[in-house]
């Protein structure tokens, strides 16, 4: 062991080693050398004093024998974390038996540096320099650590083994059934639908617990026809699929894929209800779309169910009656079933809108005329109720246009002649000044209103019409060749907007 020359600490570390191993006659000269070169250190004179009692004792007080074999030794090392690691070497153990049995075993091992540490940790002082510990940290660092135990090789029980193997045998299956499914789907595009099936039974078989499989075997019988197939299908998945809390996406896939089964078989209502609760699991924008569809297909046919002719024909003659006795209110009524039950009816629609006309209902009124002339273009009575409509509305210049279309199919009517002298008779107050500050400001605001009056206002061509009205007599004289011109220019006297002459 070396110890740096003129370090008196170091001394003192050499002679309570040589103290412990009862060598009193090296551990009284390490400690006089200290001494030599710091005489007032108490350490040394303690240590000294130590060794000449022990040695006037005959070295009785149990030396590294005791040291070793004392029942706190073990226990010391186990708990400083250096020399923890040397019980776990079997070569340090057994040097650490040997020095129990001999303690002069020791002095054999004093150049191995875990020596000189169990030294240190048992007498409860560094025996090393700062360099030697330092060193001795570094190699200890830098040494490679020690192999692991090998594994411990724990045998399964029966039970055990059995549920491993259960485990292989459902990982094999559902890799099997993925790769029938996958058949299955090629399969399907090519639209050999004997093959799909038995690819999909055959997932089916090896993993019932994936409800793709269900759905997409779904999809096959969809494509046959078997819409009875399909939706049982559909069920089993979502059954499945809610006991098993699987992706609701895939829940949602089957539900949709049920309702258009059932549009297709003809149960629009069943459709209907299957596609809602499929957008309550997952909403997408394509089971939106078949919603609404069934649910117009749905409208459209208790339409179609509820309609008969003659059943339309008795409701509208109940309401001729009501009519004629001045009961407005329950003639539209019984109007109103005559439609739901004939909506082809021009008839209904026309007694409809005069009883609208009576209850002052213009929007109402001029609706069911409009309807009427489109279903029948060639009933005159359309026409002369739509003019009715416009006139009261104040609308003067559609009612003269109303009516005169209406003279077109049929000449000798009274009703639309009559209606064509009102509404000019109301044009021509406007045209000749005869109306009131108030009707003019009314007309002339009814007018502005209407997109046909605007979109003439605002043509760059007519503007440039009425500018010259106003300042270009030449140019004025020469728009009245044009027809078109013209008949906006009425138009526009006629809703209260210009006056010419």
């Amino acid at each position: 062991m070396e110890l740096a020359p003129a370090w008196a600490k170091g001394f003192s570390r050499l002679g309570a080693a040589h103290h412990g191993l009862r060598q009193y006659g090296e551990a009284r000269d390490a400690y006089e050398r200290g001494l030599a070169l710091e005489p007032g250190n108490a350490q040394l004179q303690s240590g000294l004093a130590d060794v000449e009692a022990a040695a006037g004792k005959g070295g009785d007080e149990g030396g590294l024998g005791g040291l070793f074999s004392s029942p706190e030794a073990l226990a010391k090392l186990a708990a400083n974390p250096t020399t923890r690691a040397y019980l776990q070497q079997p070569d340090f153990v057994a040097m650490f038996q040997a020095v129990q049995k001999d303690p002069a075993a020791a002095n054999r091992h004093l150049s191995d540096p875990r020596m000189m540490q169990t030294l240190s940790v048992l007498l409860g002082i560094n025996m090393m320099s700062g360099d030697a510990f330092a060193k001795q940290q570094a190699s200890q660092s830098q040494a490679p650590p020690p192999p692991p135990p090998p594994p411990v090789e724990v045998e399964m029980t029966d039970a055990e083994k059995e549920e491993a193997a259960e485990a292989a045998k459902a990982k094999a299956a559902k890799a099997a059934a993925v790769a029938e499914k996958e058949a299955g789907n090629a399969a399907y595009k090519r639209r050999d639908f004997a093959e799909a099936l038995a690819r999909y039974d055959a997932a089916i078989a090896l993993d019932p617990s994936d409800i793709s499989f269900l759905t997409n075997r779904a999809a096959v019988h969809l494509e046959q026809g078997d819409f009875a197939a399909c939706v049982a299908d559909c069920d089993a998945a979502v059954e499945a699929g809610q006991a098993a809390r699987a992706d609701f996406k895939a829940i949602a896939r089957a539900l949709a894929r049920k309702g258009s089964a059932l549009q297709k078989s003809g149960d629009l209502a069943g459709a209907v209800a299957a596609f809602g609760k499929s957008l309550m699991e997952h909403r997408t924008a394509e089971t939106l779309g078949k919603l609404q569809a069934a649910e117009k297909a749905l409208k459209a046919a208790a339409q179609a169910a509820y309609e008969d002719e003659g059943l339309g024909d008795a409701a509208r003659e109940a309401g001729n009656a009501a009519f004629k006795e001045g009961r407005f209110p329950e003639a539209v009524k019984q109007y109103s079933e005559a439609i739901a039950r004939n909506p082809r009816d021009h008839r209904a629609f026309s007694n409809r809108s005069a009883c609208y006309t009576k209850l002052a209902a213009w929007a109402e009124g001029l609706k069911d005329a409009e309807r009427c002339v489109e279903l029948a273009p060639g009933f005159a009575k359309g026409y002369s109720r739509k003019g009715a409509v416009q006139f009261f509305m104040k609308d003067y210049d559609k009612a003269l246009a109303t009516y005169q279309a209406g003279l077109a199919q049929e000449p000798d009517s009274e009703e639309l002649r009559d209606g064509v002298a009102r509404c000019s008779e109301q044009i021509g107050r406007a045209a000749r000044g005869q109306l009131s500050e108030e009707e003019l400001k009314e007309r002339q605001a009814r007018a502005m209103a209407d997109p046909e009056i605007q979109m003439i206002l605002t043509d760059p061509v007519m503007r440039q019409v009425l500018s010259d009205f106003q300042s270009d007599p030449k140019a004025a004289q020469h728009h009245t060749q044009n027809p078109g011109i013209m008949a906006k220019l009425q138009k526009l006297v006629n809703a209260g907007i210009l006056r010419l002459g």
